[in-house]
């Protein structure tokens, strides 16, 4: 009876006043409806009948749900133990490199080492009579770094120029790591003169240098810290893993510790076929000579040259300078008999100045 008495009443409002006024007139209850949260469609004529509860049935109301507020998520357990610990750190773990790719060199540490004998040089030129300052032996501790790298690499980095503008360079790169095996040679003196030799572990202070040698032209390229280029060099090799440049790596490493770090080099000439990579400071091994035409009264370091021991290690291209792929340094040099050259190893321990 309701529904008729609202048709008719709309249609003459239609016919009177205007269709609009009409169709509100019909949507009017459908649309207070939605807003109270009853379903759209559904139109109730009349009210049913309240039917009786049994007591026992009964539960005390709960609030009318609104529907524009979503349903909070149930509270998720704890998780246990055992899946905490699949849980990977929030450095992220570590890419696994294939077997082959990163080449190990062992500490090279030698017992003659640990002491050599030289005259005490001020001593000896002032006082030439004095023969106990002759030939006596000083001794060394000595300790060296396990060292471990990948071939060199290229990627091109922009960098700031001094103009202000950026210019794309191809720089190349090594990736290597060091170790402190804590394996320190400690020599003893003995009453009957000689020298007893002992291990000892210890933390160690390491100070990298590196410089690059064309072996055609002599021409060496110091090694330049690039933190932009430091910084894109990671994200390719392993954006999980810590590198640290040649400045940030002069630090003391307890026994144990593994730092990897990056150097690298702007500006290589790229016909360079043949080159090799020089690594001070992985051994405080040296040797030292004394000159004593050389000497300066008052300066004990006068007259003194000293060579200390270097790591070498030897690459070649198999490639020119208009195709400089990524990947395309091989270890060791192959022999060039049409230069009259010999082959040279992936690495040799050599003496610099």
């Amino acid at each position: 009876m309701r529904f008729s008495t609202r048709l008719w009443k709309g249609a003459m409002v239609w016919w009177a006043g205007g269709w609009w006024v009409g169709l509100m007139v019909l949507a009017g209850p459908v649309i207070f409806s939605r807003l109270q949260g009853a379903e759209p469609n559904a139109l109730v004529l009349e009210a049913p009948a309240e039917q009786p509860v049994p007591a026992e049935q009964k539960q005390p109301a709960s609030p009318e749900p609104n529907p524009a507020a979503s349903p909070a998520p149930a509270k998720q357990p704890p998780q246990p133990d055992a899946e905490k610990e699949n849980i990977p750190p929030a450095e992220g773990p570590f890419r696994k490199l294939a077997p082959g790719v990163l080449r190990k060199v062992e500490p090279h540490l030698q017992v003659e080492e640990t002491s050599s004998v030289h005259d005490h040089l001020g001593i000896v030129v002032e006082h030439p009579d004095y023969s106990w300052a002759k030939k006596v032996r000083f001794p060394h501790r000595v300790w060296c770094l396990e060292f471990q790298y990948k071939p060199v690499r290229t990627i091109y980095v922009d960098l700031p120029q001094r103009t202000g503008a950026m210019e794309r360079k191809l720089i190349w790169y090594l990736v290597y790591n060091v170790t402190n095996t804590g394996r320190t040679l400690v020599p003893h003196h003995e009453q009957d003169g000689s020298f007893r030799i002992t291990t000892e572990a210890e933390p160690v202070r390491f100070i990298p240098e590196f410089f690059l040698l064309d072996r055609e032209t002599n021409k060496v390229y110091p090694e330049k810290v690039i933190p932009l280029a430091v910084a894109q060099i990671r994200l390719r090799e392993d954006p999980n893993r810590t590198f640290y440049n040649t400045a940030e790596m002069m630090r003391e490493i307890p026994v144990g510790q593994t730092l990897w770090g990056i150097a690298t080099w702007e500006d290589v000439d790229p016909r360079v076929d043949m080159f090799s990579i020089y690594i001070k400071g992985l051994t405080n091994a040296l040797r030292w000579e004394d000159i004593p035409e050389k000497y300066q009264k008052g300066n004990p370091t006068s007259g003194r040259r000293l060579w200390v021991k270097t790591l070498k290690l030897n690459f070649w291209r198999p490639t020119d300078e208009y195709n400089q792929p990524e990947n395309f340094c091989r270890t060791g040099i192959p022999p060039l008999l049409e230069r009259g050259l010999p082959a040279q190893p992936e690495y040799e321990w050599v003496y610099l100045h």
